[in-house]
């Protein structure tokens, strides 16, 4: 039997958008397949329901009018280039200071 062994496209504190609807987020974890509910999925519309053998990111998002979390395909998901931070209130109680695209992890305090 051959393993396959998913990489994420995507890594923590990067900046991305989704690739159709009007947001854009920061990762904060990874799931190397699909791990939420079978209700979460089948609430999907059947015609643009991800494969669930890919990764899916967990994301600070955002919109013009609001904050939350996100749960996202990697097919949905496309580097964000525009150089801009998130306004996210829980960005910073994980990550640093946006520098060159993206947030670094806070490192944890002695």
């Amino acid at each position: 039997m051959i393993l396959h062994r998913r990489i994420a496209k995507y890594s923590l504190g990067q900046v991305v958008r989704h690739r159709s609807r009007d947001f854009r987020g920061v990762v904060f974890d990874v799931d190397p397949e699909f791990a939420n509910t079978e209700e979460w999925y089948e609430s999907i519309p059947e015609d643009i329901r991800p494969a669930k053998n890919q990764p899916f990111y967990h994301l600070f998002a955002e919109t013009e009018a609001t904050y939350y979390v996100a749960y996202v395909s990697e097919q949905n998901l496309v580097p964000d280039f525009s150089g801009e931070p998130l306004e996210h209130p829980e960005v910073t109680e994980m990550f640093g200071e946006f520098e060159d695209g993206r947030y670094p992890l806070q490192s944890p305090m002695n």
